[in-house]
């Protein structure tokens, strides 16, 4: 069992940046692929990003590539999501999500098996 509790987010004016945080307990993250979804009102749940467990390869939806980018340090068993140039289009509740898988990437929300409570962006213009 994966625990998994977000953080980071919060209120920003438009062309600004946050971190996102996602502090795993309960197991390693290391073995796990690590994706970050959003959901925005009246929404169903969007990808955002994902990272292979060994860090090694990463994919980004086409609305956050190049502002976007997901990251992870083992040693602190914690994921990452650093988002620049944000938009008001962004503003969502943001999710950090696991799920062991043997090679790939996952952007499915139904493909993962852990998922964090999520933080709140908010970004105005």
């Amino acid at each position: 069992q994966v625990r998994l509790v977000e953080s980071g987010g919060g209120l920003v004016q438009a062309g600004g940046s946050l971190r996102l945080s996602c502090a795993a307990s309960g197991r390693t993250l290391n073995s796990y692929n690590v994706g970050w979804f959003r959901q925005a009102p009246g929404k169903g749940r969007e990808f955002v990003a994902t990272m292979t467990a060994s860090g090694g390869s990463t994919y980004y939806a086409d609305s956050v590539k190049r502002r976007f980018t997901i990251s992870r340090d083992n040693p602190k068993n914690t994921a990452y999501l650093q988002m620049t140039s944000l938009k008001p289009e962004d503003t969502a509740v943001y999710y950090c999500a696991a799920v062991l898988l043997a090679a790939g990437w996952a952007t499915r929300h139904y493909e993962y098996d852990y998922w964090g409570q999520g933080t709140q962006v908010t970004v105005s213009s």
